[in-house]
């Protein structure tokens, strides 16, 4: 554990230039609780080898620890646990070297720094003088930043062997890119932190670092908040889910997890951020009892006390336990991460969470029909979560019935996230959600009004699709994926496949009133005109299935249909979630047997591995589209080294052994750099020593979905009960087919 030092290293040297001390917030900030991402730079890395976000300079004879060009990660010491980042130095004549901490830039990441002060801790193993320390320098996106000082002057000092707080005032620091240049550093907009060399005093150093924060820069709050409540753990193969009751302040910036083998030494190895209450610990040991306490940290850096203890054990597990236990993590993100006013999960997270994808909520839909069946949450809860969406679904924005790509979760308007076209409907993330409505009405079929409502609002949104607006002309051939009520059918991006939009036609042929021509199938998602072909040679680039049959053998595995060697595998899950290709098959192919050819070829690919990227193997398959994909296609030309988890455990269907493989894996031995509280993240990088925290709609529920289509066949059997969907299906021309699964 760390000692706080009271006094604050205030760099003399720039308090002239910086002026007055005070909190820079803009007149348009609105007055909400602190949130991780507006304070936090760096507190602990999922990689224990060197910090994905930092990069690495080195000019010899001075010497600088890297790992493989990042700043070494250490588990030894922290400020904020599991671990820190350690400096390890030699500044000689005529050498330099630099250690630069970035700030991730994620996807949907809108967030700004509040606060105008740099805060970060250090350990150093030896005293720390003006003559030896490194400088230090800050950046923002614009590239503005702070001259390189050193992080004591004069007779300041610090010592060896004790955590010390160093507090750096940012509000004002001039430009460097020229002397007439009058702008200055937006702590708001901070995109790094670096340390580089000083005085060549040619003696090894070591510096640890953490906790990196943009902050106010004084406070008078020595106030704790309140503990966290109700600390509840259960216990796992390898690993304790926590939950707890959040504190009581308005302030709580994380949380810090104390573990105990024996319930009377607790030590602390985990920190989560303050707006989750769930923690995934791992001991790597099966059979074990361990003991929690947890607090609460705020913004000022004040500790709380620690909640009341609890204790688990783990214990082995059964093939079904596993699943079970990965569909109940994964679901949790649409549950506890739900937005209060609508119900709906946020695109991504961390993210903006006001941003709802339409289409993942649809997977969201069925995910909760798996809960509810499951015992997650009761019937009650779920049919109470179900009809809050359902009322905020026919309250938002639509377009000829039809939603956008993103809703605003507060309030139901569109979110043109793609851009000032992206105003309008969006007809694939729309089949998507009544995918799920369409299951959901069957599957909440009592006689209470609760139930009722969501029947008949499910029923209405249906009805409503004017999936023939979407042709953009009457004699149209195929169906378009947007129309925005300012600029028409300007993106005009026809739905040709092989691809996710199967689902899309299927819908609107079965629409009961504004269908479409059965004929549309065979011409738009089966199409081999000029334009479908040309369509599918400009994405895939290649003339390998451009005429949407394909015939080829990849790895000695047939693939009757699909571009190339069968491309993304979330082609072969978003249609698929509800509608269920068993013993079936068109005049083209039968999809199951395909989606299992294609899962094949991707395992095959990652099997061979032909960049030979670390990893890669049996058990460790799955190429998709993803935070950090590349391409996501099982192609070297779109393949990065980047794993998705969902890729290969949403194929559990048609490759139940493989994928079982594949999460015992991820699970066992990554652990928890690929598992958190709402289950297995995004992806995965080990060649790049890539993990991050990244959770989306589109990931969680296919995992949750598609592996219960496995146990039990759920939603495949509420979706297929619709009316609607048979007379479609025998309109396109699907026929039994009796192949084996």
């Amino acid at each position: 554990m760390r000692m706080r030092t009271l006094r604050r290293l205030l760099f003399p040297r720039l308090l002239p230039a910086l002026g007055a001390v005070g909190v820079l917030l803009a007149d348009d900030v609105l007055a909400v609780p602190p949130t991780y991402e507006t304070h936090v730079v760096f507190d602990n890395s999922l990689s224990d080898r060197g910090y994905y976000h930092s990069e690495t300079y080195l000019v010899p004879p001075s010497a600088l620890k890297q790992a493989d060009g990042k700043i070494p990660v250490a588990a030894d010491r922290f400020a904020s646990p599991p671990n820190a980042l350690k400096l390890s130095w030699t500044s000689a004549t005529g050498g330099d070297w630099r250690a630069t901490i970035e700030v991730p830039t994620r996807y949907a990441r809108q967030f700004e720094f509040e606060g105008d002060t740099l805060s970060f801790w250090c350990y150093s193993d030896s005293e720390i003088t003006e003559e030896n320390s490194p400088l230090l320098f800050v950046r923002d996106t614009e590239k503005l930043g702070s001259p390189a000082t050193t992080l004591v002057h004069g007779d300041e000092k610090i010592p060896a062997g004790k955590w010390t707080e160093v507090r750096i005032p940012v509000t004002a620091v001039r430009s460097l890119t020229g002397s007439t240049d009058e702008r200055k550093f937006n702590p708001r907009k901070l995109a790094s932190v670096s340390f580089m060399q000083g005085l060549d005093d040619g003696r090894p150093h070591s510096l640890y670092v953490d906790e990196f924060r943009i902050v106010p820069a004084a406070t008078s709050d020595h106030t704790p908040p309140d503990a966290p409540a109700s600390l509840t753990a259960t216990g796992y193969e390898r690993h304790v889910d926590l939950a707890w009751n959040p504190s009581r302040a308005d302030d709580v910036l994380s949380y810090r997890i104390y573990r105990s083998e024996d319930g009377r030494q607790f030590s602390p190895v985990g920190t989560q951020e303050g707006r989750w209450t769930r923690y995934e610990d791992f001991s790597h040991r099966t059979g074990q009892q361990v003991f929690y306490k947890v607090t609460a940290l705020d913004v000022s850096g004040n500790e709380s006390p620690m909640s009341q203890e609890a204790h688990a054990n783990t214990r082995p597990m059964s093939d079904d336990e596993l699943l079970e236990m990965v569909q109940k993590a994964c679901f949790r993100y649409y549950w506890e991460a739900g937005h209060p006013n609508s119900g709906l999960a946020p695109e991504i997270m961390p993210g903006d969470p006001k941003l709802a994808a339409v289409g993942g909520n649809g997977f969201g839909i069925m995910a909760l029909l798996v809960a509810v069946e499951r015992r997650f949450v009761t019937r009650q809860e779920g049919a109470e979560r179900m009809l809050k969406i359902a009322r905020f679904l026919a309250s938002a924005d639509r377009f000829h019935g039809v939603w956008p790509h993103f809703l605003d979760s507060r309030t139901g308007k569109t979110i043109p996230y793609f851009g000032a076209y992206d105003d309008g409907g969006d007809l694939v993330e729309t089949a998507f959600a009544i995918q799920g409505l369409l299951a959901a009405r069957q599957y909440f079929d009592r006689d209470n009004p609760v139930e009722k409502e969501i029947r008949e609002t499910a029923t209405r949104l249906w009805r409503e699709v004017e999936w023939d607006w979407y042709r953009r002309e009457p004699q149209s051939d195929v169906l378009f994926w947007h129309w925005s009520p300012d600029h028409g059918f300007h993106i005009g991006h026809p739905l040709i496949g092989w691809n996710e939009t199967l689902i899309v036609y299927l819908l609107a042929i079965a629409s009961p009133t504004h269908p479409v021509p059965a004929s549309l199938y065979h011409s738009g998602w089966a199409g081999r005109s000029e334009r479908a072909v040309r369509y599918r040679r400009t994405w895939s680039r290649t003339t390998q299935g451009d005429h949407f049959l394909n015939g080829n053998e990849y790895y000695g595995i047939k693939l009757e249909v699909g571009e190339g060697n069968g491309s993304d595998l979330f082609f072969t899950h978003f249609s698929f979630m509800g509608f269920d290709p068993r013993g079936i098959r068109d005049a083209y192919t039968n999809y199951f047997l395909n989606n299992r050819a294609i899962a094949l070829i991707n395992r095959a690919y990652c099997v061979e591995n032909p960049r030979k990227f670390a990893g890669y193997g049996p058990d460790c398959w799955g190429l998709s589209a993803g935070v950090n994909s590349g391409g996501g296609r099982p192609l070297p030309r779109d393949d990065n080294g980047t794993i998705n988890c969902m890729a290969s455990l949403s194929s559990m269907p048609y490759t139940p052994a493989e994928s079982l493989a594949a999460l015992k894996h991820f699970y066992r031995d990554l652990g928890p750099k690929v598992y958190g509280p709402f289950g297995f993240y995004d992806g995965f990088n080990e060649s790049e020593n890539w993990f991050e925290v990244n959770y989306m709609a589109l990931n969680q529920a296919p995992i949750v979905v598609m592996i219960e289509n496995e146990r039990s066949g759920l939603v495949w059997k509420k979706f297929m009960a619709n009316p609607e969907i048979a007379p479609a299906l025998k309109a396109i021309g699907f026929k039994f087919d009796p192949a084996e699964k």
